[in-house]
């Protein structure tokens, strides 16, 4: 158990509740788009990103980070700019891939967008049985943005000490100011994927040890993808060992 300074990135795929609700019988075909939607965002995060934690139609991931070192927030940001242009085109490829479908979620993929709630600050780092686990009023923060006033479904909400510590080019964002639950008036600043830093990836060779070393830790508890009925009953198995 310790404490650091992390960033904090919770991406959010919108309309995922309606998408679910509104289409009961075909749930199987819901939650397969949603994963795979899920692990195509994720499939563009490098080392230190690491994910912490599904949560649905979100994930929450972290990075370790030094306060006095704007450099290390940076690639981090632009990893998120990488989220959006991959997600659209994987929405694309998957309504595609199942236009032969008549199911009410094959046939409305497309309504599907991404959204991204960036934070930082101390968070205590303790280990439960084999996982991870991030507490904080951070913590607590990042989630509370994830219901504000904003009307577009496809956007990143920072917070001004993401955009001070990273150095953003503030004439490039929108201010925005919410009032959160439990948290009083917090000054953000909302921007299009397209205006945060571009990331500049590491060699081949270096990017495929790190994400092989992060995926065989973070992702060595998940269920392998399955179809139908069992693929939902391996998540359900996981997430129940996830809170126990």
């Amino acid at each position: 158990m310790r404490i650091c300074k992390a960033l904090l990135i919770v991406v959010d795929i919108s309309g995922y509740t309606r998408f679910i609700t509104e289409r009961s019988l075909t749930l199987e075909h819901a939650e397969q788009v949603i994963s795979d939607l899920l692990n195509t965002v994720l499939d563009q995060s490098r080392h230190p990103l690491t994910l912490n934690k599904l949560e649905g139609d979100a994930a929450l991931l972290y990075a370790e980070i030094d306060e006095a070192d704007p450099g290390t927030a940076r690639p981090m940001l632009g990893q998120v700019r990488a989220f959006f242009p991959a997600f659209r085109d994987r929405v694309k490829a998957l309504s595609a891939l199942r236009q032969n479908c008549s199911c009410d979620a094959c046939r409305n993929i497309t309504a599907l967008s991404l959204k991204a709630f960036v934070h930082c600050g101390e968070v205590l780092l303790k280990k439960i049985r084999q996982f991870d686990e991030l507490a904080g009023e951070p913590v607590i923060l990042v989630h509370r943005l994830m219901k504000n006033s904003i009307a577009s479904n496809e956007y990143v909400l920072l917070t001004d000490t993401v955009a001070e510590l990273a150095g953003l080019d503030r004439s490039r964002l929108r201010s925005h100011v919410e009032e959160v639950d439990g948290m009083g008036r917090q000054s953000l600043w909302l921007a299009n994927g397209s205006d945060l830093p571009e990331w500049t990836p590491m060699t081949t060779s270096q990017a495929g040890s790190k994400a092989t070393a992060r995926r065989s830790g973070v992702f060595r508890h998940l269920p392998l993808a399955q179809g139908g009925a069992g693929w939902l009953a391996a998540m359900r198995n996981w997430w129940t060992a996830r809170r126990a």
